[in-house]
């Protein structure tokens, strides 16, 4: 059996986070489901600017587009990928009842602190949506968890991102139970999906030139451990007890920023730690081909934390402000979110320009 598969049976989802449309046309993805066990897919700027400028694969639908602006016919392409990714998915999304199966599309990264813009935007890509299981992307600032209310609220399917530590995740988790609330007092039905995004390597990459040889590529884990232990505290609460009486979905913790980024640490390093029941993992093509070949799935996540606040003391003691470095984290992400945003769009209407004078 195939790493991929055991930790599919261990209970965890595992994600792609990529999409280009040569992948899709070539049957990569397909392959992938049938023989490494996906069940789902994740993208973001960075990824479809690659795709954009890798190939000749887009021409055709930007030299027919009517789109009026770089952004609506960025949206227009990644409907196109992110509809056949997802229909790629539509048994496993059926098999499941809606629990497994889905892609995600991200809003905006320029309205990351305009919740009003933001829940414009998500129910416009809501509508637009070819497929019931796409999931819009959301960034969980405090902007964002006004946000995602209202969108959980309206009934749209949400992936909260930028995700930095246990409060961001309990804040925005917090905004999806208020949705979901709203919704039971109104009459509706409460079961509108939603996964919480908490991202990882990044705590680590923050850190490395900081902190003793010992604590290396430690933290982005134990923060990943602590912020399991609020996850599973809050799916045992009497607040969630009661909305799942209702008929709520959970909303499920999803791990982020899972390929190894030290060329001196393992290639699955974050794959073998973060293996948890009831989770998901989303990774590249490389960390998912390593894994395949050479993971190992060994004990789950300890719902208890394990040693993760003795790991976080220690980061302390060498000078580490977990919390303000969370803050600093969300921040310097949603920068690098605008910032792969405008290469997007610029990319697109420099192919646009070039397709023109063709």
């Amino acid at each position: 059996m195939k790493p991929t598969q055991e930790l599919h049976e261990l209970g965890q989802s595992l994600w792609l986070d990529n999409i280009t449309r040569t992948m899709l046309a070539e049957g990569t993805l397909q392959r992938y489901i049938d023989e490494l066990s996906i069940t789902g897919l994740t993208s973001n700027p960075t990824i479809f600017e690659k795709a954009v400028t890798g190939g000749e694969a887009y021409d055709e639908q930007i030299t027919s587009s009517n789109a009026e602006s770089p952004e609506d016919l960025f949206f227009e392409l990644a409907l196109t990928d992110l509809g056949q990714a997802a229909r790629l998915f539509e048994e496993e999304h059926e098999r499941t009842d809606g629990v497994d199966g889905w892609v995600s599309l991200e809003v905006s990264p320029l309205l990351a602190d305009d919740a009003a813009a933001t829940i414009e935007q998500a129910a416009g890509l809501h509508a637009q949506a070819p497929c019931d299981n796409i999931f819009i992307k959301i960034p969980g600032t405090p902007a964002g968890t006004k946000a995602i209310e209202e969108s959980i609220y309206a009934g749209i399917p949400i992936n909260v991102t930028l995700l930095f530590s246990r409060e961001q995740y309990a804040a925005a988790a917090d905004a999806y139970m208020r949705g979901v609330e709203r919704r039971i007092a109104d009459g509706l039905d409460p079961a509108v999906p939603s996964v919480a995004s908490l991202f990882i390597s990044r705590w680590d990459v923050a850190v490395a030139d900081e902190v003793p040889e010992e604590l290396r590529n430690r933290l982005g884990i134990a923060i990943a451990k602590r912020t399991y232990v609020a996850y599973r505290e809050l799916l045992d609460s009497e607040r969630w007890q009661r909305l799942a009486n209702e008929g709520a979905r959970p909303q499920r913790m999803l791990w982020a920023s899972t390929g190894t980024k030290d060329p001196d640490a393992s290639d699955v390093l974050y794959i073998e730690a973060l293996a948890a029941p009831f989770t998901i993992n989303t990774m590249p093509d490389s960390t998912l081909l390593a894994f395949a070949d050479h993971g190992k799935v060994g004990d789950p996540m300890p719902e208890d934390g394990g040693d993760a606040e003795q790991t976080l003391a220690d980061f302390a003691g060498a000078g580490v402000d977990v919390e303000a470095l969370a803050e600093r984290l969300q921040d310097e992400g949603k920068q690098s979110f605008d910032k792969s945003w405008q290469d997007l769009l610029a990319s697109i209407s420099s192919e646009r320009e070039r397709l023109a004078k063709a």
